[in-house]
Parts: structure tokens; sequence; C-alpha cells
């Protein structure tokens, strides 16, 4: 069996940083770990808040540049899938924060599940979501 492609939630980077040995597992062996713009802007914004910014900044610039790791930008097609999932999600009276719309969109949008401990994605269609090494294998 093989793991599916992973499009990284900020609080699973987060675990992975901490070392939390599911999340080391996931990720080391994804085929294919993603990051988008609004990821990048959630952690860089939490680094500025805290006390280890540029230890952090350092420890993403290495992730970033890792072998399998891609980021990706929003764009007019993120857009598009962002508001579907938002239409769907206000009809069905199951809204999500708008970050989370936006990494939803990005996961429909590059073909990638999303690695995540908000339960809340599993309300977003059209997306494999999980935290368990078992939730990304096909």
């Amino acid at each position: 069996m093989a793991l599916k492609g992973i499009l990284l939630d900020t609080n699973a980077y987060a675990a992975f940083r901490e070392g939390v040995p599911e999340a080391v597992e996931i990720i080391r062996h994804a085929p294919f770990v993603g990051l988008n713009s609004v990821i990048l802007g959630e952690l860089l914004g939490g680094f500025a808040a805290g006390t280890r910014e540029t230890s952090n900044r350092e420890a993403l610039t290495v992730f970033l540049g890792a072998d399998g790791v891609t980021l990706f930008s929003v764009d007019e097609r993120t857009a598009d899938h962002y508001g579907r999932i938002y239409a769907s999600l206000r009809r069905r009276g199951k809204p999500i924060p708008t970050n989370d719309m936006w990494i939803a969109a990005s996961a429909i949008q590059h073909g990638l599940a999303v690695f995540t401990y908000d339960p809340h994605f599993k309300y977003v269609e059209g997306i494999a979501v999980g935290s368990q090494i078992a939730d990304f294998l096909f």
C-alpha cells in the first residue's frame, strides 16, 4: 500500500515540528507534501506572535526546500473551488473558518488529501481528510 499526497494544515505542520510520532510518519512517507500561501501566512503569523520567530522561520525554510514539498499559490482556479465550497457549506448550514475553505480549495485543485487535526474539514465534499496514517493509504 502507498500513501496519498497531502496538503498540510497548519496544525499538522506544528505537530510534525513538535515531533508527534504519527505526524512525523505521515509527512516522511507521503509521496508529496503541499502547503498553500494561506497556510504559509498562518505559520508566519504564529511565528511573529511567538518568541522563536527566527528559528521557526529557518526550520520552515528548510522544510519548504525538502524534496517532495511544494508551496502553492492561491489563484483563480483556487478561488473557483473556494466559491463552490463556500456555497455548499452555506446551503448545508456547516460553516467552517475562511482560511480552512481556502485550504480545502487547494486540496481539491491539486488532488491532495488534507492532513489536519481540525474535524470540520469533514464537512467539505470532495476531499479526503485525516490525521492518522491509515487515513492516507490507498
